[in-house]
């Protein structure tokens, strides 16, 4: 290793040269003489009692590692905010396509709520129309039923009529006359279970 007299070792380890020279009289530094009779300290002892300090050439080449560290560590932050972004465009797409796609499921829900409303007001119309035209139907025989049960009974007034005025027996007379207010009962009791209907 290198010896250095006092003037170096102080520049090497950063310390006074008084300082230097009271550790190499004290016996803290062990030092040699040179051939000019000059004292010397081998460098390995400098660097085991006080430390070596940076040169300025290591200091330097320190700097630019750590100036090469922080770009680096820069660069890599940039592509870590990089990749956030693109993953939070992509979800922001798929948040959009989402919601065009919920767009189109509510307008189709919209249509077939309005053909459902329309195909139950079309029905129900239907049915009210049915029932009107069945009650119709009803009125319609129970009128000709009516009007059917009247003619006979005319008929038959007529008939018996007929037979009075000309002079029939009388056991005939009243055989025509029961037949008659039977036959009235049978069609008030028609005519009743058709109002009782009806009214149902």
């Amino acid at each position: 290793m290198a010896k250095v007299g006092a003037q170096r070792a102080a520049e090497l380890t950063g310390k006074s040269k008084s300082t230097i020279q009271r550790a190499m009289k004290s016996g803290k530094v062990s030092f040699e003489l040179d051939g000019n009779n000059r004292r010397v300290i081998d460098v390995a002892e400098l660097e085991r009692a006080f430390g070596l300090k940076p040169q300025e050439s290591e200091q330097n080449e320190q700097k630019a590692v750590e100036a090469e560290l922080e770009k680096a560590s820069q660069m890599i932050e940039m592509e870590r905010l990089k990749m956030r972004i693109k993953m939070l465009e992509d979800q922001l797409d798929d948040a959009k396509e989402q919601i065009e796609d919920l767009k189109e499921q509510r307008g189709s829900w919209q249509k077939q709520a309005q053909q459902t409303l329309i195909t139950s007001q079309y029905s129900q119309k239907q049915a009210e129309e049915l029932k009107a035209e069945l009650k119709e139907r009803a009125e319609r025989a129970r009128t000709r039923r009516q009007q059917e049960m009247q003619r006979r009974m005319q008929r038959m007034n007529a008939h018996n009529q007929n037979k009075t005025g000309k002079g029939g027996p009388i056991g005939e007379q009243k055989k025509d006359s029961a037949m008659s207010l039977d036959f009235q009962g049978l069609w008030q009791k028609i005519r009743g279970q058709d109002d009782t209907k009806k009214t149902a």
